[in-house]
């Protein structure tokens, strides 16, 4: 260990050295940073108190402007308060002034009012006074007046009144006169122009059919054949078809009768056959009369398409076809009834366009109004109500039915489509050489016509002129004057039109003659 001490003082005395070096580093760096940092320090605070001194002489400054600048916006404020203060005030005054103004006119105006109601008081007054003169005058002129005309008041109102009805009789007439005679001429001239166009352009055959058939034969031995053998033959042939044989001194003829022209005609096709056959018997007659049935029908039912193709119209339920095409064996007064259906369908389309309807509604009510006719030998009831049943069983248009129901007049007529099919109806049926009319039918006609005019009070005597269509009645001039002339004629045609059943029109004609005679002695 002694040997070693110096070399451990030898290392250790560097150590020391290097230690006590630093620490003295240590030291004076320590102080050197803290002088220097009392220095930062203390500029610092100079720097700081120089920030704060520069800072509260801005804020000074600035307060100072602001005080200023509040200073100036309340007196502008005030001044503007002022101005409208002082605008209002003005407003107010020029209102107060307008209000005073208006008492003012008012008070005027009320003082004027007061003024003018003294002077109505004091002019009522005046009135009542004078009315009752007025009332006093009026009653005595009242009893100078029944005392000059001898009558009363009521008298004198009857008369009056009298008086009065016998002018507006007069005037009345006069009136109905010209209203009637303006309206006719317009109407007759607007009805004449359509009717005219429709009849120019259907063009209708004159055909006058029987309701028998005549059946030519070769010979007269053909008359024994048909008749058979203890009569066998014709009794075969009207219990088959229905229909009478007529058998008599007619050369080389038959004649074949009866209600049904369907069962007639298929009894003639039958009976034509079996001559040009020549082999007539009871077996043969029967399946004659069973293929002349099946034409017949066929027949009909091209009958019926021809009749709705020529119509124009379409959609006809196919049974309502058929009976179509049974009236071509259908005939009232001799006209066919088809042809006539046709032709009252030509004429309501016609019309129907005229007057700027639906011409194809009017051409199948016309086509249809006579439906009826075909089941009318089938069926109790007039044809007009078998048509009108018949058609709404096939559903056909109200229209169509109404027009069916309406063509005869057994109701009235509430549609324009109606009257139409009766206007073409009365075409139709009225035109020369249409239908047949017995004598009989034809007298009582007339002789019904005059009875009607004849019913009337004033009508000396009347008389019924070509053919129905006129009737001229002469009148007592003592009892019918001129103006109650155009009132009667009136009510004849009003009776006529109630009363009768005619086609077409008919002219009332009344002829009031004065006659005055003297003798020169």
């Amino acid at each position: 260990m002694p040997i070693h001490l110096p070399l451990v003082l030898q290392i250790l005395l560097p150590i020391a050295v290097g230690v006590v070096c630093a620490v003295i580093a240590f030291i004076a760096g320590s102080n050197h940073r803290k002088h220097t940092a009392e220095a930062e320090i203390g500029s610092a605070e100079q720097e700081a108190k120089r920030l704060v001194n520069e800072a509260i002489k801005t804020a000074e400054a600035k307060k100072k402007e602001t005080i200023l600048e509040g200073k100036d916006e309340i007196h502008r404020q005030r001044l503007e308060a002022e101005r409208e203060i002082a605008d209002r005030r003005k407003d107010v005054q020029r209102q107060e002034r307008r209000i005073q103004q208006k008492e003012e006119t008012l008070d005027k105006k009320l003082e004027h009012l007061e003024a003018k109601e003294e002077a109505i008081n004091a002019k009522t007054k005046k009135i009542d006074e004078r009315l009752a003169e007025a009332e006093t005058v009026k009653k005595s002129q009242f009893e100078m007046l029944e005392r000059i005309s001898g009558f009363s008041i009521d008298q004198a109102k009857d008369y009056l009144l009298k008086k009065l009805e016998d002018e507006l009789v007069h005037e009345k007439a006069i009136k109905i006169m010209e209203i009637e005679q303006q309206t006719k001429d317009d109407a007759d001239n607007k009805a004449r122009e359509i009717i005219s166009l429709a009849i120019q352009r259907c063009a209708a055959d004159h055909v006058a059919e029987a309701t028998i058939s005549v059946v030519p034969l070769p010979n007269d031995e053909m008359k024994g054949r048909i008749i058979g053998r203890e009569g066998r033959n014709i009794r075969a042939i009207e219990t088959m078809t229905g229909v009478d044989l007529i058998i008599d001194d007619t050369p080389e003829a038959i004649t074949l009768s009866s209600f049904d022209p369907v069962r007639r005609e298929v009894a003639r096709i039958a009976l034509e056959r079996l001559i040009s056959d020549g082999r007539i018997h009871p077996a043969r007659i029967e399946e004659m009369v069973e293929k002349a049935r099946r034409e017949v029908d066929a027949t009909i039912k091209q009958e019926g398409e021809r009749a709705i193709i020529e119509a124009g119209v379409n959609g006809i339920h196919p049974e309502l076809v058929k009976l179509l095409g049974r009236l071509r064996y259908r005939t009232s007064y001799g006209q066919n009834v088809l042809n006539h259906s046709l032709e009252v369908a030509y004429l309501s389309g016609m019309i129907a366009s005229e007057l700027g309807l639906d011409p194809t509604i009017a051409r199948r009510a016309g086509l249809l109004h006579d439906i009826g006719k075909a089941l009318d030998h089938e069926i109790e009831g007039s044809h007009v109500d078998i048509g009108v049943d018949v058609a709404r069983r096939y559903k056909e248009g109200e229209a169509v039915v109404h027009a069916i129901h309406a063509h005869h007049g057994d109701v009235e007529a509430k549609t324009v489509i109606a009257c139409i099919v009766q206007a073409a109806d009365a075409i139709s049926a009225a035109r020369p050489g249409a239908r047949r009319e017995n004598l009989e039918n034809y007298i009582k006609r007339l002789e019904k016509l005059e009875e009607v005019a004849s019913s009337f009070d004033g009508v000396s005597s009347c008389y019924a002129i070509q053919a129905g269509r006129e009737i001229r009645i002469m009148v007592k001039p003592e009892v019918v004057n001129d103006e109650r002339m155009v009132l009667l004629a009136r009510e004849i045609c009003k009776k006529i039109e109630d009363d009768l059943d005619y086609p077409g029109q008919i002219k009332v004609n009344i002829i009031r003659e004065s006659r005055a005679i003297e003798y020169a002695k």
